[in-house]
This record gives structure tokens, C-alpha cells and sequence, in this order.
């Protein structure tokens, strides 16, 4: 059985640049239109994080906890931003194993203006700088989701220890071991170079070659695993890292006594609304090319998330009598985290149907679950973006089936759309799923744990009440 390799199968599922192509492979490229695109969607992800998920988080918490939130998202953008040239983009996007990439790219070395970036075609690239910035936002948003878990409590200083050591141990290598491959012109190169070999001898070496090059890969993609926009790498594991920190933080004082209403809903629409435009940057920026596929991410976080919205928007009318915004936006989200795994590889109709699963199955764990357990996950990261994004991962394994309007499997060997296999294809998004959360969840105590001895993880009860923006901060949100 030849080895089927994911067409599209992630936000920038294209980890080997081939900047010092071997005789066999044509010399990719640029495209001036997908390059402008590419800056383009790179915006539009900072944009969903600062102002979006800031806005989205700080109208959610109490008005002497606003600054602390913004300032915390914005903390995890600026230091993300300067950890990931310096080391990150190495360590997720070059060679080395199956689990961990390795430091030859670290500082940025080798790139240059001329430097490219292979897209999903065969000899078509963009320039490595745009992909390393495009690259770039997914690593800044991802720790950043994780402070809306423990909003209200925790030290400052421990969040700027916590995030460097999560991005660092957590999310270098789950961006790893999904999105690394060796791309297609290595494969389509080693695949030609088989079918030209003329006596055994040769064969055998071009296989050999072949198969080294479909082995360049991470462990999740080894599997056959598929996340065009970071399902697992973003969603699972911010999420699974939420109810970690949650739970080992505490809960808020006063806990399941008190009142702790959101002081501004007004900004959490704003902010999901600059959420939701941004994620079009997101998901459709991870086709890397201006292409029929990336208009089909584009209606797929169209229909996906406006189901979700509504899905949640009339299960809350139901259940709790009346429909609220503050259910519409946290629905609306959540069928953005369930569609990004899926909205290049899933039709239309599939995506709308995702999105109403969505909206009720992360209605449910808000509200049902969480009172069953009483973990204190403050702004619901774990019930949005955790479960979100393990409904959207193994629905990506049903929904990409051609017979249900999905895309298929690109096998890049065969030059064609692969044969569909349920089995195969939910079996390897569950693998992702599984070695995601045990990962991170894992991975997130011990850096806990470590940072707990060193500075203690969360305020004392007096400052929790006066809150963390005079205290931590020394500012209010708001002087009236």
C-alpha cells in the first residue's frame, strides 16, 4: 500500500523550504498574487488576536480585570513574536525527528529576500519571509487562548514565565508533528524519479530516496492525520492546557457564591466580530495560495461558524428561556475552532452541518459539564476551543470523504485524489487527537509545577478582590 500524503493538510502544513534544490527538482516560483495574499492573511490573524481576543476576553471578565487580560494577550503576541525568529520557526519547521525540529534555521539563518517557501502546487512558492510571519500569528494566538482559563487570578509574573516555556515545550512541537513534511516538490521529484529508473538497481535507489523523503515528516502526519488550519495544534491543545492551568490555579475567590458577571458583553461582541473577520486570514490563508481551495475555506468559515452561532443562540433559547448575545458570540466561535481543521478539506453543506454540532456539543460542555465537575475555566477555553476543536479534528476524517461534497486525500505519489478509507482516516485523526491532549495537558502541569516553586501561580485573595489591573498593573480600565 503506497503511503497517501495529505493534500493541504495544514495552516502551513510545508515545513521544508527548498532553498537549496538538488538537480531533480525545478526551481520554484513566486507568485506575486499569492504573496500579497499571504501578507494579507498574516494581518488578518494579528488582527484576530489583538484587538479580537483581547476584546473578546476583556468585555467577558469583571471591569477591575480588564487590563490585566489585555495586557496579558498582548504580552503573548510580542514575546511569542520575538521567540519565534529567534528559535521557534526552527524548531517547528525544519528536520531533525518525528517528534522535534531542529536549530538550522534558528535566528533565522539562510533566509533571505530571495528565499522561498513551497506552496501545495508542485513548483509554486512563496516568499519564506511572508510564510515565517504568516507562521508566525498561529504561534502568538495559540498561548495567548490559554489566559482566558485562569483570567481573574493568576500572577503576572508567572504568566511571563508561563507562556515562553509553553510555546517553547507545547506548541513547537505539536506544530511539528503535524504540519512538517518535506512538501510537494520533494515528493513529486522522488515519485518521478522512480518512474524513470530503468533497471532494478536504479529502482531500488529511487525508492529508497522515495521513501526517505515521505519519512521527512512529523509523527501526526506520519499517520495520515489531516488539519488544514490547526485544529489540533492551536485549539486542542490551548484548550486542554486551559482546564490544566485552570484546575491548578484554582478556583476564582468566591467561586460558584458570587456573582461574576462579564462587564462588558458590548466589547466581547466587538471583539468576536473582529475574531470572526480575522479568521478568514486563519483558515483561508492556510491554502498558501490565492486558489478555488481557499474560496472554499472562505464559505466553509462562512456557513460553519453562522451555524454554530445560531445552533447555540436557539438550544440556549430552549433550554434557559431566552437567547442570549453573550450565547450567540461564544457560539460563533466555536464554529470557527470546529471548521478550521476542516474548512479546506469539507464541503459546503458538511461544514454547516458541523457547525450546528458545534454550537450545542460546546453549549452543553459550558454549561452542563463544567457545573457537573466545578473546574473554574473562566472565559470557557476548554469548552469552546478543546471540545470545538476534537469535534472539528475527527469530523475532518468524515467530512473530507468526496461522496459527502469533502475534497479527498491529495496522494502526491500517485498524483491524484486518494481513495477514500473511513476507517484509516478517523483512526489517524483520533491518534492526532489523543497525542495532542496527553501531550499538552502533560507538558502544561509540569511547567505549572515548576513555575508554582519558583513564583507561585496566582495573586493573594485581597489582591483578587481589589483586582489585578491596579494591583499587578497599577491602572484601571476605566476612570469615571
Amino acid at each position: 500500500m503506497s503511503f497517501k500524503i495529505p493534500y493541504r493538510a495544514g495552516l502551513a502544513a510545508l515545513p521544508l523550504i527548498l532553498l537549496a534544490a538538488s538537480p531533480a527538482l525545478a526551481e520554484p516560483t513566486v507568485n506575486k498574487g499569492d504573496n500579497a495574499w499571504m501578507m494579507t492573511a498574516t494581518v488578518f490573524v494579528l488582527l484576530m488576536t489583538i484587538p479580537g481576543l483581547a476584546l473578546f476576553y476583556g468585555g467577558l471578565v469583571r471591569s477591575n480585570n480588564m487590563l490585566s487580560v489585555l495586557m496579558q494577550v498582548f504580552y503573548s503576541v510580542c514575546i511569542v513574536a520575538l521567540i519565534w525568529v529567534i528559535y521557534g520557526y526552527s524548531l517547528a519547521f525544519t528536520g531533525g525527528s518525528a517528534y522535534f525540529g531542529g536549530f538550522d534555521k534558528a535566528f533565522l539563518a539562510g533566509v533571505t529576500t530571495d528565499s522561498k517557501a513551497v506552496t501545495f502546487s508542485v513548483g509554486s512558492s512563496i516568499s519564506e519571509f511572508i510564510y515565517i510571519c504568516f507562521q508566525m500569528t498561529f504561534a502568538c494566538i495559540t498561548p495567548a487562548l490559554i489566559v482566558g482559563a485562569f483570567a481573574e487570578r493568576m500572577k503576572f509574573t508567572a504568566v511571563v514565565l508561563f507562556i515562553p516555556l509553553w510555546v517553547t515545550f507545547i506548541y513547537f512541537p505539536i506544530a511539528h508533528m503535524v504540519w512538517y513534511w518535506a512538501g510537494p516538490d520533494a515528493i513529486d521529484a522522488a515519485a518521478k524519479a522512480v518512474a524513470a529508473a530503468t533497471d532494478d538497481a536504479a529502482k531500488k535507489t529511487a525508492q529508497e530516496a522515495l521513501d526517505a523523503t515521505l519519512a521527512d515528516a512529523g509523527q501526526i502526519f506520519l499517520w495520515g492525520a489531516i488539519d488544514f488550519a490547526g485544529g489540533t495544534v492551536v485549539h486542542i491543545n490551548s484548550g486542554i492546557a486551559g482546564l490544566v492551568a485552570c484546575i491548578m490555579v484554582g478556583k476564582r475567590t468566591g467561586y460558584g457564591k458570587e456573582l461574576m458577571p462579564p462587564h462588558s458583553v458590548t466589547l466581547s461582541m466587538v471583539g468576536a466580530s473582529l475574531l470572526w473577520v480575522g479568521w478568514f486570514g486563519f483558515n483561508v490563508g492556510s491554502n498558501l495560495e490565492a486558489t478555488g481551495v481557499a474560496g472554499l475555506a472562505m464559505t466553509n468559515t462562512f456557513v460553519a461558524t453562522a451555524a454554530a452561532a445560531l445552533s447555540w443562540m436557539f438550544a440556549e433559547w430552549v433550554v434557559k428561556g431566552k437567547p442570549s448575545l453573550l450565547g450567540a458570540i461564544t457560539g460563533c466561535v466555536a464554529g470557527l475552532v470546529a471548521v478550521t481543521p476542516a474548512c479546506g478539506f469539507a464541503g459546503p453543506m458538511g461544514s454547516i452541518v458541523l457547525g450546528l454540532l458545534a454550537g450545542v456539543v460546546c453549549l452543553f460542555f459550558c454549561s452542563a459539564v463544567k457545573h457537573m465537575f466545578g473546574y473554574d475555566d473562566a472565559l470557557d477555553v476548554f469548552g469552546v476551543h478543546c471540545v470545538g476543536g476534537i469535534l472539528g479534528a475527527i469530523a475532518t476524517g468524515i467530512l473530507v470523504n468526496p461522496e459527502l461534497g469533502g475534497s479527498g486525500v491529495y496522494d502526491y505519489v500517485a498524483g491524484k485524489v486518494a481513495d477514500y478509507d473511513f476507517a484509516t482516516q478517523v483512526m489517524a485523526q483520533i491518534k492526532a487527537v489523543i497525542l495532542t491532549l496527553v501531550w499538552s495537558a502533560v507538558g502544561t502541569a509540569v511547567i505549572l509545577g515548576i513555575i508554582g516553586v519558583i513564583t507561585g501561580l496566582r495573586v493573594t485573595v485581597d489582591k483578587e478582590r481589589e483586582g489585578l489591573d491596579l494591583t499587578e498593573h497599577g491602572e484601571r480600565a476605566y476612570n469615571m
